[in-house]
């Protein structure tokens, strides 16, 4: 599918008098085998709700590093189109993402995209079509955090950076900054963990479910 989508396609109309669908059913707007269908089931995200207002696009502070806006992103899904939901789960977009909520602030329909955004993460990395830029750096560093916090129950940063050089093999990446963090005592040798270590494991196995 190409990329160079109508920010200002129409969309029926139909699609804008529903309340969101509750958690755990198709939208009607859908068929069942498509990431919009999947996306409102398991998140209750409803793209359908979009008219291509354009406001995330317009206020997403990353939107220049993206392959694809928000705007475009949720105009794929309304699409049904495979090809389309393939292209989304491979891009970049949805691990640029900061969730910082600006596009759900300034939508007049409240698309939630950031949760949108997570549950396409979630299918990309399920079904192993995880951008390969992303998984070397930006996935990297998100397994190398929950590592840190599954043994520490705190951030460590000398083990953060440790598990992601390792993982990312960016091994002399900013190596120069390092001393005068640690003289300026940003970087602990020694962990400092958490009394409910067990509180901790239980949090993780539960997610892991």
């Amino acid at each position: 599918m190409s990329r160079n989508i109508n920010p200002h396609a129409t969309v029926d109309p139909e699609c804008l008098t529903p309340a969101p669908e509750p958690h755990g059913r198709h939208s009607a707007h859908f068929s069942a085998s498509s990431l919009a269908s999947q996306a409102s089931a398991t998140v209750g995200v409803d793209s359908a709700r979009c008219y291509q207002c354009g406001k995330c696009s317009a206020g997403c502070p990353l939107a220049d590093e993206m392959d694809f806006t928000s705007s475009a992103v949720l105009r794929m899904l309304q699409t049904e189109d495979p090809a389309a939901d393939r292209e989304l789960l491979t891009s970049q977009t949805i691990w640029l993402c900061a969730s910082c909520e600006m596009c759900i602030s300034r939508c007049p329909m409240q698309v939630d995209i950031p949760k949108l955004m997570d549950f396409l993460r979630q299918r990309s990395l399920y079904e192993g079509l995880a951008n390969r830029d992303a998984r070397r750096n930006i996935v990297a560093f998100h397994r190398s955090f929950l590592d840190v916090i599954r043994l520490t129950g705190r951030s460590y940063e000398i083990g953060l950076v440790v598990d992601y050089k390792v993982r990312s093999g960016k091994l002399l990446q900013d190596l120069t900054v390092a001393p005068a963090m640690f003289l300026k005592g940003k970087l602990a040798l020694i962990p400092e963990m958490v009394r409910d270590r067990r509180g901790i494991k239980r949090i993780f196995k539960k997610t892991d479910e």
